[in-house]
C-alpha cells in the first residue's frame, strides 16, 4: 500500500477507522451505547483481525443523531427506527432529485432549437 493510498482512505466516509473506544469518546458516549444500536441493527460495525469493533465517520454520524433523540427521552429502539427512516428517506430524495435531473435533461435536449 503506498501512502496515496492510505490518504485516500482518510478521505473515504465508510472507512472503519474508528476503535470502539475512540467512537464512544468521540461522541460523547458509553461503549454500552454503540452495543445497543449495533443490536438494534442501525450500525454494524466492521470487525478487525483481531475481532474488535471499528466505525466509519459515517456510522459516527447515524450513531450521533441516534444519541440526540436518546438524549430527548426517546426510547432506544424508536431513536434507532427514527434515524433509519430519515435515513432511508433522504436516499429517495437523492434518487428523485438525480430522475428529474435526468428527466429535465432528455426534456431539453429533445426541444427544437431556435431557428
Amino acid at each position: 500500500m503506498t501512502a496515496d493510498d492510505s490518504y485516500g482512505r482518510l478521505e473515504d466516509d465508510n472507512y472503519p477507522a474508528y476503535t470502539m473506544g475512540r467512537a464512544a469518546e468521540m461522541l460523547g458516549t458509553t461503549q454500552g451505547f454503540l452495543r445497543a444500536i449495533g443490536e438494534a441493527r442501525l450500525i454494524t460495525p466492521l470487525r478487525s483481525a483481531g475481532g474488535h469493533r471499528r466505525y466509519s465517520r459515517y456510522q459516527l454520524r447515524i450513531a450521533a443523531r441516534a444519541r440526540e433523540l436518546v438524549d430527548k427521552g426517546t426510547p432506544i429502539d424508536a431513536a434507532c427506527r427514527i434515524v433509519i427512516l430519515e435515513d432511508q428517506l433522504e436516499e429517495a430524495q437523492r434518487i428523485n432529485a438525480e430522475y428529474r435531473r435526468a428527466a429535465n435533461a432528455a426534456a431539453d435536449s429533445s426541444r427544437p432549437g431556435p431557428g
